[in-house]
């Protein structure tokens, strides 16, 4: 049985910034590239991947979720930042916790838009990869190094989340 409701919200770069970068192609491109064909929006994510890591670029084909979901778990990377990059152009939820004493606060969840992907900032809590339509294919950007990397934190009561306006259970 699930806990408190947690409603989304639009993903939005001021909302997130506590926890991450919205990477998304909005207003003017820093520089036009490649014969004026390609506009360059320049160094968008803060790649944080500690002094016994290196970056790495792996591919994940997640299964898509149904909301309501029930959120049981949330993780964080100590070592390293991490980005969720859309191999398609469908939304896809994303849910992070403020830290609070090493433990996670109350989730917040995002919907994010068509064209937005993200990357959390080294430590912070999250949800799991989480698609809401196949195929859930994933470019994904994190530490690649030899010491342990992932912590998980299960809740005692889950939440649920739904989408904004739903109603409490």
């Amino acid at each position: 049985m699930a806990g408190a409701l947690i409603l989304l919200q639009p993903l939005t770069a001021a909302a997130f910034a506590p926890f991450g970068d919205v990477l998304e192609c909005e207003g003017a491109p820093d520089k036009i590239i490649n014969q004026g064909l390609c506009g360059r929006y320049h160094d968008r994510a803060r790649m944080d991947f500690g002094p016994q890591g290196r970056a790495g670029l792996s591919l994940f084909r997640a299964e898509p979720r149904q909301l309501p979901l029930t959120l049981d778990m949330v993780e964080r990377h100590p070592d390293g930042s991490q980005a969720f990059i859309p191999m398609s152009a469908h939304p896809f939820v994303v849910i992070v916790a403020p830290d609070e004493s090493g433990r996670p606060g109350r989730p917040l969840a995002f919907l994010t838009a068509p064209g937005q992907a993200i990357n959390f900032h080294r430590g912070t809590w999250h949800g799991v990869l989480t698609p809401l339509h196949a195929p859930g294919l994933f470019a994904v950007v994190d530490r690649i190094g030899n010491t342990e990397n992932l912590e998980e934190h299960w809740f005692d009561t889950p939440y649920r989340v739904a989408p904004a306006g739903a109603d409490a259970p």
